[in-house]
């Protein structure tokens, strides 16, 4: 498979062996709140972004689109193709405004700054029958030490060149250039009222140079509405009586005012139908020359490379649909590494917070350093994240339990990118060993999170999913390490040991190709990992002496803290029915996820020779087991429950049919012969509890609570959990022998079969992937485009797991 870059004669074929892989992923559409936003992985640097409107009418201007948002009502908008060390490209569908908008980024590596890029921006009308009329802003604003400067000379009436050029210096970029390149066809809007008034500004770029605040560069979006509108008002002030306003192309425009001191700038184009505008950013150490050429050759290439290697990283088995499964696949994952995001700032931590019910002596322990200044809610230290998001337009922020899911399907497609986030992730936990289920770094990210939800708190946990990604990565090292045949390196006749550089794009891996290295990265987290560990294993215990329970273990019970009456957050199932709040609970979720998380963490003890502590994980895993059965198992139900305690303080199950009940199963800790097997297909397999056509309800269709309240996890299908249901098929239940093999099998291709076609349908049909799906219908429901562990439908399709 060849590197895109050895198609390209624009830029080196042949890099430095001593070139850091991560370089490559220093620049990247790391603003995916965005449509189109760029910025490099240092906290304060230059940010940029793309906001646009339609000039049809004057309504359509306080509709402008920057940030992505459901309330925007776009048709549809996906990156078609993303590699994070390459580029990719975005289709927009605008319907309101008329218009198809295509955004193309092409990385060009080189220097010592994390290279250089070039984007394109170009559309045309969605309906060639009707008008379309856009106003376009590009904007880059610089946060922190350095400055940004125009050096194209300024015009009170705009500026005609085809060329806008930025000059520009930061501590981490250090000297770069920007510029923006009109296209050789565009048209602008020269016909109607007062034509004649605007002559001198038609058809030219106009700009701003504003100043935003620190930390606020991420609100380019008002400042330069705010200049549109001050403009406007000026010039339209003399037509509002005449009933015949000018166009809004030629008021609706910047001010071609540049302040002293200017950290942002806007550079606005308006068309008439189709257009194309390019975006250049060269770093001085790159020493590259871009231009329109570089895209005009750089795209097909990308492209072509993205969709020969994606075939064969994710293949679709031969079918009629075939052909649109694949380009669905492609689409779902591309929008997924598209939609990693890089966020530095403070969290709002409150260590004092708690409900009656946690105030046990587990929690107590773990607040015991005595430290009243750090009760109440408080800033922490500001913190770096690279991340993917589970939705750009709902969700654009790191979350726990969604991350470890996202890992699964970016590790299989980029292995080190998905080291990359992995190790971020790590690096967030503190000193105790707790890292915050929300991840909500600074004040944009806080934008788009309600107040109530913004406060972590210390003792709160969410599924340690990051565990089923470090398993994963054990799995395809080891797959790497066994003997093989295959010459990595490519055949160009060149001599001796030299080989062209090969991008992990292109199917590469430091990782995995040098076990030191990759044994390295293992032990590099394992001690951050264990802590971690420790802290769900101190602060999540339950209590089992209490309550005279009978169990094989006295040690392995676990519940959530955090829970309300109605809502256990940290679970990741929030409305799912529970027993009541109280101390003496224990959670069968849990439980299950810790005995996923001992056996990781045997994996890797294993793996790098802590053979001591391979044991002690060895034996509690053993214990959760041992202890699932004798606390969570109801004999009566033939079901996996929850268990509380009732007003004499006995215990008792709390037994509610859905996703809760399949978790050891879930997450294989049932031996293949456990007759507790059987009655879980049983369960999931009638059509009177979980079993639909478009997948498995998270709660039983004869739950009194079905479809009831806020209907989040009380009956609508959940893609990552059915993905865990077929994963357990497919590798465990399925494919081992034992009495319900066959069984297992043939639930597994209809399970399979319905998730696949159910997604796809709903994508065709309205152009997104989404949060949930309704158990009745099958329709799309909540968050869009949901490319988070939605996306996993491509893992499914292509029978990775």
């Amino acid at each position: 498979m060849r590197s895109l870059w050895l198609l390209l004669p624009l830029v080196p074929t042949v890099l430095s062996t001593s070139s850091n892989t991560s370089d490559a992923l220093v620049w990247g559409a790391y603003r995916p709140n965005l449509y189109f936003g760029l910025r490099p992985r240092f906290p304060q640097s230059l940010m940029t972004g793309l906001l646009w409107f339609g000039t049809q009418d004057y309504a359509s201007f306080p509709k402008a689109r920057h940030a992505c948002d459901q309330g925007d009502k776009l048709d549809a908008y996906t990156w078609t193709v993303y590699d994070a060390r390459e580029g990719g490209v975005q289709v927009l569908k605008d319907g309101l405004n008329n218009v198809k908008i295509t955004t193309e980024l092409l990385k060009v590596p080189g220097g010592a700054h994390g290279g250089s890029w070039a984007a394109r921006i170009k559309g045309e009308p969605l309906r060639p029958e009707y008008r379309s009329r856009t106003s376009f802003v590009f904007y880059a604003g610089l946060e922190g030490m350095g400055g940004l400067d125009m050096e194209t000379s300024e015009d009170e009436n705009g500026i005609s060149d085809d060329t806008i050029e930025f000059s520009g210096s930061s501590t981490d970029l250090d000297d770069f250039t920007i510029r923006i390149v009109d296209g050789p066809n565009n048209v602008a809007v020269t016909e109607g009222p007062h034509v004649d008034a605007f002559a001198n500004r038609i058809g030219k770029t106009h700009f701003a140079g504003l100043r935003a605040p620190a930390g606020n560069v991420w609100q380019a979006k008002e400042l330069i509405m705010q200049d549109i509108i001050q403009h406007a008002r000026e010039v339209i002030a003399p037509y509002e009586n005449t009933g015949a306003p000018p166009d809004p192309s030629w008021t609706l425009q910047l001010s071609d005012e540049t302040l002293s001191g200017s950290n942002l700038y806007a550079v606005q184009k308006s068309f008439d139908g189709a257009f194309q505008f390019d975006i250049f950013y060269e770093s001085h150490s790159a020493k590259h020359k871009l231009n329109s050429a570089t895209l005009d050759k750089g795209i097909p290439a990308l492209t072509a490379s993205y969709e020969q290697r994606f075939q064969s990283v994710f293949p679709v088995p031969e079918s009629p649909k075939q052909n649109s499964l694949q380009k669905f696949s492609q689409d779902i994952t591309s929008n997924l590494i598209g939609g990693i995001g890089y966020f530095y700032g403070t969290s709002i931590v409150d260590s004092g917070f708690a409900y009656e019910w946690d105030e046990d002596d587990a929690t107590a322990e773990s607040d015991a350093d005595g430290d009243d200044t750090k009760k109440g809610a408080r800033l922490t230290e500001p913190k770096a994240l690279l991340t993917a998001t589970p939705s750009r337009s709902f969700f654009p922020r790191g979350f726990y339990w969604d991350e470890g899911f996202h890992l699964l399907h970016i590790g299989e497609w980029d292995n080190d990118l998905s080291l990359e986030i992995l190790k971020d992730w790590i690096d967030l936990i503190d000193a105790d060993g707790w890292v915050a289920r929300e991840q909500i770094l600074g004040e944009e990210a806080r934008s788009k999170v309600p107040q109530e939800f913004q406060t972590q708190v210390p003792n709160y946990a969410n599924p340690p999913t990051l565990a089923m990604a470090v398993t994963a990565y054990i799995g395809r090292l080891k797959a790497a390490s066994a003997p093989s045949d295959q010459d990595l390196g490519l055949d160009l006749g060149i001599g001796g040991m030299q080989k062209p550089f090969q991008s992990p794009a292109s199917g590469s891996s430091r990782y995995l190709e040098d076990r030191e290295l990759g044994l390295a990265f293992l032990q590099s987290i394992y001690k951050p990992l264990k802590r971690h560990y420790d802290w769900f294993r101190r602060t999540q215990r339950g209590q089992l002496r209490q309550y005279a329970r009978k169990a094989r273990s006295r040690t392995e019970a676990y519940r959530w803290r955090g829970r309300s009456e109605q809502h256990v957050l940290t679970s990741g199932m929030d409305d799912y029915p529970r027993g009541p709040a109280h101390t003496g609970e224990l959670h069968l979720d849990l439980i299950s996820w810790m005995g996923f998380f001992s056996g990781t963490m045997r994996e890797i003890a294993e793996f790098i020779g802590e053979e001591d502590d391979k044991k002690f994980f060895t034996e509690v895993e053993t214990a959760i087991r041992d202890n699932i059965e004798d606390l969570h198992w109801s004999e009566e139900e033939q079901l996996y429950c929850d268990v509380d305690v009732n007003d004499e303080d006995e215990s008792y199950h709390v037994c509610h049919r859905g996703y809760l009940s399949l978790f050891p199963f879930l997450l294989s800790l049932l031996p293949t012969d456990s007759p507790h097997v059987g009655a879980i297909l049983e369960l999931l397999r009638d059509p009177a509890h979980l079993w639909s056509p478009y997948g498995l309800r998270s709660l039983s269709a004869s739950h009194p609570e079905f479809g009831q309240g806020e209907n989040y996890w009380k009956g609508p299908i959940w893609i990552q959990m059915n993905y865990l249901a077929l994963r357990a098929l497919h590798k465990t239940y399925a494919a081992q022998d034992g009495p319900f093999q066959a069984k297992a099998l043939k639930i597994y291709q209809e399970l399979r079969e319905n998730i696949i076609q159910n997604v796809h349908k709903e994508y065709e049909r309205t152009g997104y992937v989404w949060e949930q799906y309704d158990s009745l219908t099958g329709e799309g429901r909540r968050s869009h485009p949901f490319t988070g562990w939605t996306s996993l439908v491509t893992l499914i399709i292509s029978e990775k797991y």
